[in-house]
């Protein structure tokens, strides 16, 4: 297909995908002659995966040129989909050394407890968890931290439910783009039954 197919097909504007090869994100298409090429339905995936990494998971373009990178390089799915975690949990807040310290003790203690890989103190996803737990700990909220081990086994279940939307799928590309689009809106339709949940809860324990 032309470059105006392409766009169509894929609904990216052409100055965005014009852009996008620019900077190495959308791989060149077929060269027909020295103004024109043609391109694949490779190239519409493509696209549509930038979408989903840029419109839904909202990574800048920086992050996408990292996990596109993972996935031209080869690596499995489980190791590209970490790269979209890790990018997609940013750059955690600052919290004091003594309480970050008290933190993280916790959780490298609830991740041995449940055999869950180690992982080191620059992890984004541990570094989130360290400075939630130890905000909660300075505000004195001692009942929330000591449910942790319960949030732990309700986010075994909820990721095995992520998970499941993607067995049986074989392209890279359509893994991470499932996985990325389950995990963000997982996050926020979880996030809402939950919100629905507390209100009823509410409702029953504390009275109108």
């Amino acid at each position: 297909m032309r470059m105006a197919e392409l766009s169509a097909e894929s609904g990216v504007p052409v100055a965005t995908v014009k852009y996008y090869l620019r900077e190495g994100l959308l791989p060149p298409g077929e060269r027909t002659s020295p103004n024109q090429a043609r391109y694949s339905a490779a190239h519409v995936q493509r696209l549509r995966l930038i979408k989903a990494l840029t419109e839904v998971g909202g990574l800048p373009l920086a992050s996408v040129g990292v996990v596109l990178s993972a996935i031209d390089d080869h690596e499995t799915p489980h190791r590209t989909m970490g790269v979209v975690q890790q990018e997609l949990a940013g750059t955690p807040p600052k919290v004091s050394d003594e309480a970050a310290e008290w933190a993280s003790g916790l959780m490298a203690d609830l991740v041995r407890r449940r055999g869950w890989k180690e992982h080191p103190p620059a992890h984004r996803t541990i570094g989130n968890l360290v400075a939630a737990l130890a905000t909660a700990k300075e505000l004195g909220q001692e009942k929330l931290i000591e449910r942790l081990e319960e949030y732990a086994e309700l986010a075994m279940r909820v990721a095995e439910l992520d998970v499941e939307v993607v067995v049986g799928l074989t392209s890279v590309d359509k893994i991470i783009e499932t996985g990325l689009i389950a995990s963000v809106l997982g996050d926020r339709i979880f996030a809402g039954l939950r919100h629905l949940a507390q209100e009823q809860v509410s409702r029953e324990v504390l009275g109108r």
